[in-house]
């Protein structure tokens, strides 16, 4: 299955709009923002999860970020409120689960190869930056100096704009926002290959995004088996 997967041409999904696809596990729904592979892919997701729904343990050999979008992510090691961001490198394993019901974004199998960092960022934890201009707050998630992944909340009604040296993707977690004549609203995803800047106005109550700074796809990247 392929699914966006040509990283040279600008992508905005506005995944709201898209029909949930069930997952091999019941009461687990995807949306496809991006795929290459069938069930084990490198691919970028937001996915539901019906109350008392779980994942069978299962390792991830490419590595899996996510960000909860609403409700309760659990798993053995804790439960990630909505608001909350974490990373498990290649070789981490888990059951992932939610009791009442939850939504993440999460992207899969696009770790290099050597990053070991494994993270968790509940809501509001990470280092605050200066903001942008625009932006009324800027909080990092992580950075490794291959890639940096933040959090920003953006103002009504201004102009924002974010170089793009390398590839950039986001995440509206809510608010609007619009790029040339499109409309974004919450889970409207956005992926710019490397040289074409993020330039974006706020709707009226402004936005907050999910910005991350990277290559679309690490030389080093985790290979599918």
């Amino acid at each position: 299955m392929r699914i966006n997967d040509d990283l040279t041409v600008p992508v905005i999904v506005h995944a709201a709009q898209l029909p949930w696809k069930p997952s091999p596990s019941p009461g687990v729904e995807r949306r496809m923002l991006f795929r290459i592979g069938d069930e084990v892919a490198r691919a970028t997701s937001i996915v539901r999860y019906a109350p008392d729904s779980a994942f069978p343990r299962h390792t991830h050999g490419g590595g899996e970020e996510v960000v909860v979008l609403d409700g309760v992510f659990q798993d053995e090691h804790g439960d990630y409120p909505a608001g909350s961001y974490y990373r498990n490198p290649p070789g981490t394993s888990h059951v992932p689960a939610s009791k009442d019901g939850c939504t993440i974004f999460v992207r899969l199998w696009q770790f290099r190869d050597g990053d070991r960092d494994q993270i968790v960022r509940r809501p509001a934890e990470g280092r605050p930056l200066a903001p942008r201009s625009g932006a009324a707050s800027a909080i990092e998630l992580f950075d490794d100096g291959f890639e940096n992944v933040r959090i920003e909340s953006w103002v009504p009604g201004r102009t924002i704009t974010i170089e793009n040296p390398r590839g950039l993707e986001a995440l509206v977690l809510a608010g609007s926002l619009s790029i040339g004549d499109q409309a974004l609203t919450s889970q409207a995803w956005i992926r710019l290959p490397a040289g074409e800047a993020l330039r974006a106005v706020t709707g009226p109550e402004g936005a907050k995004v999910w910005v991350k700074d990277a290559p679309l796809m690490h030389p080093d990247v985790c290979r599918l088996p």
